[in-house]
Parts: structure tokens; C-alpha cells; sequence
């Protein structure tokens, strides 16, 4: 436990870090990969060049110092951290060497300020901090080796089918080349690929929804033709080799017989497909609804799949927006008030996933509805970002 005065002192920087902004995350990260380059090998460089890891750091650094008083409260963004963490292999080395270049950037930003007293109670802080980290990932990675068909760190995969979804999205199934078991997963979650594109110095870890609920064998994810890591997957072909670590993630169906409503935008239908399988095989929701937003037909993945799981499923409607058709679907961005479905506003469950400012807008559409934001489940690609 921190004692009042180390509390005290570590929120007193708070005014600091505003000030600062992310000023301060952005010397950490130089500071770090000039030091410490080889952790160019677990960060995503494409992040870091976008300033999203930049802002996501600093929003967590100024969290913990606002409520290092009382962390329970951020107990939902740790856990959605901790699942990232172990999708990278963090390891308790990788936070001494966090821990002492933050401590080192606070003192060279801020050398007036940051005294010899306030260092010592942030030091005492992220000690805290990073062991509660620690204690709680290293649970996640016994729990991932220890199941039926886990493991822990890298594993072999062979590409055993290649489906094209869309115009750019392609279904990857994956398949272990020890020919053992696998893990099974939550609907919901992800599994991260380790990979070394062509023309790139550093391997490269990014994380891919499972878009299908769990089968006995094999993996599949299904990857949009965006960005480095995804392009180069996209020149992939049956039989190449991937590695990949144990499914992670907090963003999973919840198993109860509310209603549920899967609210997506492009390629983030992915994950509601696996949730959707999950909830038609579980059976114990009286309303299903799947509402989706894409570009046009030709960008709408899943679209077969979808339209025959409702003919086979009374409980099941769709909804489907087209922003740049106009066809029988409903046409433009969502619109919630001008649905055609009866949305369980009061008792249901509301998932969504696609881009930040999609899922923001839904949500405020939703909580303009009535709908509780407890009633709000979303997933966020990349570092984490509050809606």
C-alpha cells in the first residue's frame, strides 16, 4: 500500500502532466527506443508514428496518477490492458525497463519540478502499479498454457485455406503445424500474429479478431487489406507459415439470455460473427438482432453467411446500411432512431465494434435512446481509446 504522503506527492504532478501533455509520452518513447531498440520488435512502429500509442500512454499515465487513490476504478481498462499485454509477451523485465525511462523523461522534461521527493513517490507508484500488472498477466499466461490445447509464447501455424469475403477482406484459416490441439476462446476475442513483413527491419505483432465461434482444429481470422501487417498477409498464400500467440481479449459475449445487439461497421463485423455463432448456438437469447454499416455491396463481408443464419433463425433480423448505394438496404450511416428493427432499449445488450468515431456516435445515439451505457459493450482496434 502507498502511503498518504507518496499519494499525495504523485497527484501533485497531475497539473504537470496536463501541462505537459504528450509532450511527455512522446521523449519516453524516443528515449526508450534509442536505448532499447530491440522493443521496436513488440511495439507497433505504425502507432508510434501516428501518435496513437503516444496519446492512448499518456492517458493511462494521467489516469493512475488522478486515481491512484483508488485504482479499483480503473479495473476495466487494466483488464483490457493486461489481454493486450499478454497478446505481446510482456514480460516483468519489459516494465523495469518502462519504469526507469519514465522516471528519467520526468525528470529531463521537468527537472524544477520532478524533485528528488516526487521521484521517489513515483518510483514507489509504478513498483505498485507494474507489479499489479505483472501478478495479473502472468495469471492470464498460466491460464492460456494450461488449458486443453494452450500454450504460451510462440506457435507454428500453417495457412490451410485462404476465402476471399469481400473486395478486400480475406478469410485466413490457420491451422497448428504440430498437430495438436488448440485452445478454445470466448467469442469475441482475438489472437495475435507475429510477423516479419517483406522490406521491414523489426517483427511485427498485430492482432486479428476470430471471426468464427470456436471450432476443433483451426483458427480464422479474417484480415481487411489495411496497413502494413495486413497487406502483407494479403500476399500470403496456402501454406505459408505464421506464428501466432494464445487468444486474449476482454471484449467477449456475455452468457445470459438478454436480448443482444450486434451494432458493426466494416471490418469490424469480424468478431460479431464469432458472437452471433456463439448466441445461435447457445440458444438463450429471445431477440437477436445484426446491424451493419459498410461502404457498398461489394464491401460487405459476410453478406451470404448472414442472410442464410436468418432464414434458419426466427429470432434473428438484420439490418443492413449502405453508405454510397442506394439499394433495398437502408441507405447512408446508421441511424438508430430510423431503424426498421424493435431494439430492446431497456434489457438488451448492445455490441459494437468498427472505428472510434463510428462506435462514439452509436453509443451516443444509443444513450440518446435510453439505452444505460452498462448496456454498452465495444472493442477498440489499436491502443484504447474511451468512446
Amino acid at each position: 500500500m502507498l502511503s498518504e504522503r507518496t499519494i499525495s506527492l504523485v497527484k501533485s504532478t497531475i497539473p504537470l502532466l496536463s501541462g505537459a501533455g504528450t509532450a511527455v509520452t512522446e521523449h519516453f518513447y524516443a528515449r526508450l527506443f534509442s536505448h532499447n531498440p530491440e522493443l521496436k520488435h513488440i511495439f507497433n512502429m505504425t502507432n508510434q508514428q501516428t501518435g496513437k500509442q503516444h496519446f492512448a500512454l499518456f492517458n493511462a499515465i494521467a489516469a493512475y496518477a488522478t486515481h491512484i487513490d483508488n485504482p479499483s476504478v480503473l479495473q476495466d481498462a487494466i483488464s483490457r490492458i493486461n489481454h493486450k499485454h499478454m497478446s505481446l509477451n510482456i514480460q516483468a523485465q519489459h516494465y523495469d525497463i518502462v519504469g526507469h525511462h519514465l522516471i528519467e523523461t520526468l525528470k529531463e522534461l521537468a527537472p524544477q519540478e520532478f524533485t528528488p521527493d516526487i521521484e521517489q513517490a513515483w518510483r514507489e507508484a509504478y513498483a505498485l502499479l507494474a507489479d499489479m500488472f505483472i501478478t495479473q498477466e502472468e495469471g492470464l499466461y498460466v491460464h492460456a498454457q494450461q488449458q486443453v490445447g494452450g500454450w504460451r509464447g510462440k506457435r507454428a501455424f500453417k495457412i490451410t485455406d485462404i476465402v476471399q469475403e469481400s473486395a478486400n477482406v480475406k478469410s485466413f484459416y490457420l491451422t497448428p503445424c504440430d498437430g495438436n490441439a488448440i485452445a478454445s476462446y470466448q467469442a469475441g476475442q482475438f489472437i495475435a500474429l507475429s510477423i516479419k513483413p517483406t522490406h521491414c527491419d523489426y517483427m511485427q505483432i498485430r492482432q486479428y479478431s476470430l471471426s468464427q465461434s470456436p471450432k476443433a482444429g483451426h483458427y480464422r481470422i479474417s484480415v481487411k487489406k489495411q496497413g502494413l501487417v495486413s497487406e502483407h498477409l494479403h500476399q500470403l498464400h496456402i501454406g505459408d507459415l505464421v506464428e501466432l500467440y494464445p487468444p486474449a481479449g476482454d471484449f467477449v459475449l456475455r452468457d445470459n439470455p438478454k436480448d443482444k445487439v450486434f451494432i458493426s461497421a466494416g471490418v469490424g463485423i469480424t468478431p460479431m460473427m464469432a458472437m452471433l455463432e456463439r448466441a445461435l448456438i447457445c440458444q438463450n437469447s429471445r431477440k437477436l438482432l445484426f446491424i451493419h454499416a459498410c461502404i457498398n455491396k461489394n464491401e460487405h463481408s459476410f453478406k451470404d453467411a448472414i442472410d442464410i443464419k436468418c432464414k434458419q433463425h426466427l429470432n434473428l433480423s438484420q439490418e443492413v446500411w449502405y453508405e454510397q448505394e442506394n439499394t433495398t438496404n437502408k441507405q447512408g450511416r446508421i441511424q438508430l432512431d430510423q431503424s426498421d428493427l424493435l431494439l430492446p432499449l431497456e434489457q438488451g445488450e448492445f455490441y459494437l465494434c468498427g472505428p472510434t468515431p463510428f462506435m462514439a456516435n452509436i453509443k451516443q445515439q444509443l444513450i440518446n435512446l435510453g439505452v444505460a451505457p452498462t448496456q454498452i459493450i465495444y472493442e477498440v482496434f489499436g491502443p484504447h481509446e474511451t468512446l
